[in-house]
């Protein structure tokens, strides 16, 4: 499972998946978490504004992350 560090908590979902470079745009990242593809702390989440926070465990497509901040 792959590290995300973030240096301010809390950071929006659409934000986190940008950031990282798993979708190409907030417009990607916004459409993917609509589309019920973005999996955090087991349950798929739709909210694109959902606050992830240290210790969210984050599953979009065949990868997982953990966040953690630094």
């Amino acid at each position: 499972m792959k590290i995300i560090e973030i240096n301010d908590e809390p950071i929006a979902l659409y934000q986190l998946l940008k950031f990282e470079a798993l979708v190409s745009s907030g417009g990607e990242a916004k459409g993917v978490i609509d589309d019920g593809k973005v999996i955090v702390n087991g349950v798929v989440e739709t909210r694109r504004r959902k606050k992830i926070m240290t210790g969210d465990i984050v599953h979009f497509g065949n990868e997982s992350f953990t966040v953690k901040l630094i």
